[in-house]
């Protein structure tokens, strides 16, 4: 039975069990269950804290785990990002006190509250800046005003929790995060890891495209195939009336209309988009 971390509550905790309910697995009915048995796809799910997800993989307790990419690096655990799933993206970024900062050289000999210390230290020595990290759980907006630190280092989403505290972005982002599916590094793949992988990819890729049906005429159907090429190629039959064909194609979801427009001024009609729920690429 393939065993799967999957994170408890937070902001990656609701996306990745609707994913994994898009995928065709079972899911817990109330947020108290640590434990999920789905039997019938033979895997078993454990609710945990997204920070230890990665440390339980990398121990190779569990085989599989959907967790940050963020907390991934800062566990330091030795455990893969294998692919990212798409959602719970964030920014992790520098900030301090609004107009005292602008560059991340400032930061010598300065304080810097984390609560992600590896990643921000591997930053520093990467950069060749000599500054002291203070390891915080949590709330590091408040380090600097109650005297603990000089600047912080946080995952940055809207910004707006930053613009309370008068604490303002800058330099180049540490690191672009999301959710992500790993394994333990250097080991084999677990057994049924990879129907696993598939059923996620696939959601991807049905969250990614959509289906446009389109009628045309026969002369025009080139010129239209190159603005839906489809993923392997398109499907073409030929239609009851004369000189025209029907073209089935998956296109991108977010440039659909903009398509949509080419086709029709290439004289394309009965133009049709729908959702696509569930696939295999």
């Amino acid at each position: 039975m393939l065993r799967v971390a999957v994170p408890n509550k937070g902001a990656l905790s609701e996306a990745a069990s609707q994913m994994l309910v898009e995928a065709g697995y079972r899911q817990r009915r109330s947020t108290k269950d640590l434990v999920m048995i789905d039997a019938e796809n033979d895997v078993e799910f454990f609710y945990l804290r997204p920070r230890d997800i990665a440390v339980y993989v990398g121990e190779g307790t569990l085989d599989v785990g959907i967790t940050g990419r963020d907390l991934l690096l800062d566990s330091a655990a030795p455990a893969a990002e294998q692919v990212g799933l798409g959602f719970g993206a964030s920014t992790f970024h520098f900030a301090a006190p609004t107009g005292t900062m602008t560059d991340v050289a400032q930061l010598a000999g300065k304080r810097i509250a984390t609560s992600y210390q590896v990643i921000v230290e591997s930053f520093l020595e990467q950069q060749g800046i000599d500054a002291t990290v203070v390891r915080l759980d949590g709330a590091v907006e408040s380090s600097i005003r109650l005297g603990v630190a000089d600047a912080i280092a946080d995952v940055v989403e809207t910004g707006s929790t930053l613009r309370q505290a008068d604490l303002a972005v800058f330099g180049e982002p540490l690191l672009r995060s999301e959710a992500v599916l790993i394994t333990r590094a250097d080991a084999p793949e677990p057994a049924k890891y990879d129907v696993f992988k598939r059923r996620l990819d696939s959601v991807i890729v049905a969250r990614t495209y959509v289906m446009m049906d389109y009628d045309i005429r026969v002369e025009n159907v080139e010129a239209a195939v190159e603005l839906t090429p489809g993923i392997e190629s398109p499907t073409v039959s030929p239609l009851h009336r004369e000189g025209w064909v029907a073209v089935r194609s998956m296109v991108p979801r977010d440039g659909a209309q903009r398509i949509m427009d080419g086709l029709y001024e290439l004289g394309a009609r009965g133009i049709l988009v729908t959702d696509i729920l569930a696939c295999r690429v």
